[in-house]
């Protein structure tokens, strides 16, 4: 039998973190702790790139754009959405893990679903650093473990059309070899 597991070493790797300001209190403590994650497993500090989006709901596209950019390895989603009394909470959560999860499929690149869905504050509180744990640690720890996983078969395979798209950019460049500050999201 073989078994392959990732390693928790992130030296060498570029993560972009998209977090949603929404409950900002909130995820602004999820971020901390994937940043301290990501640092303590041997992520440089520029090697890490934080981007802010108004709410769960805009996680997704900007997701997509920071693994088209080929700029990173893994991309980390966080934010928290607290259930109320519409269905405004069940159709947000529901686009979010559905646009992350197609990231990863669509481009090959690594895409941690961080977002702490919960049914009230309480329970958010408990998820973002206090006796559940920081769900931004759990998350960065996860991308580190399937950046590594990945090379373990040469690299998470870039899907047809992401490949289509990066030839007709003209740029012959593939995931992981853009230059820091070039690409889609230049100047991080």
């Amino acid at each position: 039998m073989h078994e392959y597991k990732g390693s928790l070493d992130a030296s060498g790797k570029r993560f972009a973190v998209v977090a949603a300001r929404f409950n900002e209190s909130l995820t602004s403590v999820l971020v901390d702790g994937a940043v301290d994650a990501l640092a303590r497993l041997g992520a440089e500090e520029d090697d890490v790139a934080v981007y802010w989006v108004p709410g769960s709901f805009e996680i997704p596209g900007t997701a997509l754009a920071a693994a088209r950019s080929g700029e990173y390895d893994a991309v980390i989603t966080l934010g928290v959405l607290i259930r109320g009394a519409t269905a405004h909470f069940d159709l947000v959560a529901a686009e979010a893990a559905s646009g992350i999860a197609a990231v990863f499929r669509e481009t090959g690149v690594p895409t941690v679903f961080g977002i702490v869905a919960a049914e009230n504050l309480g329970q958010a509180s408990e998820r973002c650093g206090t006796k559940m744990g920081n769900r931004g640690w759990d998350a960065a720890q996860a991308a580190v473990e399937m950046v590594n996983l990945g090379e373990a078969f040469g690299g998470w395979p870039v899907p047809p059309a992401a490949e289509e798209r990066q030839g007709a950019a003209g740029n012959g460049k593939t995931r992981g070899s853009a230059a820091p500050g070039e690409g889609t999201l230049a100047g991080r």
